[in-house]
């Protein structure tokens, strides 16, 4: 005898008594009010994303590299606000989180953002992107200290060392480093190795939390604000110009490469999960490249593109999981996803499985 499956019903659905209700992640829709394939989403998110680094470029050719972080984050937290207003969810509340949210806001936007900033001054945006691809073999490198529950297996030890040897590839070390900026590629390398200090801080203090996505990350990004409305001043004086296309550089870096894409990363990951939705980590270098290279005329030597292809490899290799392991993931065994331990955000781009952002 068989039975029928009942279909799902808001009734069936709803979130049992006693239990808060926990947020839908917002998520980018068509015209006619559906959601929009995944597939494109995550084209867009690796659109922006793989951009981001030649917006960041072209906004230090007219303001500098502090400027076009605070312009980043002050626009970038303007679309968060915005949809946490109109989805009437307020800020995180306490003290102790709010102090854990201004140490993740500066390892993971206010110190990353200025430095690749900076690092651009006198690095092409493509090899800001590779070094930016070596965070997951810096985040495997951290976790193994940090936090002793992620053991070692021999694929992700040896996608350690095959990240790494890209990255030897990318810097030409057969010929002691020749034609690398040294101090820009330093302060991209720095800025990749800052984002996984700032998840395994996430994962240690703020696994768990009750608060949305939405919420931490909206209090996040008005931290960094702060931190770099306070500190650009003190490093830059105020423009006397305003020069259009770098000033729409830092916007669209802001608005779409933060706000939105944060936004979008979280639809994505709840849906396909962030097994499938870190996947775009590997495509940001390979369009930050073509991108650079198309629009900016920036030039590279074949190891650049070469080892780039050998780190995302390696990258891929340390976040592969045992067969089995599923995408819910629990970080720390804390209580908190993978999805869950993006909210600081441990996009990103992350330490674990978790896609970041650039």
């Amino acid at each position: 005898m068989t039975s029928a499956r009942r279909p799902l019903t808001a009734a069936s659905t709803a979130t049992p008594a006693g239990a808060p209700a926990r947020p839908r992640p917002w998520t980018l829709r068509g015209s006619g009010g559906s959601r929009l394939d995944w597939r494109l989403r995550f084209a867009f998110l690796s659109t922006v994303w793989g951009f981001s680094f030649l917006m960041t470029k072209v906004g230090t050719q007219g303001y500098a590299p502090f400027q076009v972080t605070l312009g980043r984050l002050v626009f970038g937290t303007a679309v968060l606000a915005a949809v946490l207003a109109v989805r009437r969810e307020g800020l995180p509340r306490g003290a102790r989180t709010w102090g854990h949210l201004t140490v993740s806001a500066f390892f993971l936007n206010a110190l990353p953002f200025s430095l690749f900033a900076y690092s651009q001054e006198t690095i092409p945006s493509a090899l800001a992107a590779i070094c930016n691809a070596t965070s997951p073999l810096w985040g495997m490198v951290l976790s193994l200290v940090a936090l002793p529950e992620d053991r070692p297996t021999r694929r992700r030890v040896a996608g350690l060392g095959l990240g790494f040897l890209g990255v030897l590839t990318v810097l030409g070390a057969w010929q002691g480093f020749a034609g690398i900026a040294p101090t820009g590629t330093a302060l991209a390398l720095l800025a990749s190795l800052s984002y996984p200090v700032g998840w395994i801080y996430v994962r240690r203090n703020l696994a768990g939390s009750t608060h949305s996505n939405l919420s931490l990350t909206t209090a996040q990004l008005l931290l960094g604000t702060v931190q770099l409305a306070v500190v650009t001043p003190l490093f830059t004086t105020f423009p006397t110009s305003f020069p259009m296309v770098p000033l729409l550089a830092v916007v669209g870096l802001g608005a779409l490469a933060t706000g939105i894409a944060m936004l979008v990363q979280y639809g994505l990951v709840a849906e396909v999960g962030p097994t499938t939705a870190q996947m775009v980590t590997y495509f940001t270098p390979v369009i930050a490249t073509v991108a650079g290279v198309w629009v900016l005329g920036e030039r590279l030597s074949w190891s650049a593109p070469v080892g780039a292809l050998i780190i995302i490899a390696g990258a891929a290799l340390t976040q592969s999981r045992p067969k089995g392991t599923g995408d819910s993931r629990t970080v720390a065994r804390a209580g908190v996803t993978t999805a869950d331990a993006v909210a600081a955000p441990v996009p990103a781009p992350a330490c674990g499985a978790a896609p970041r952002q650039p």
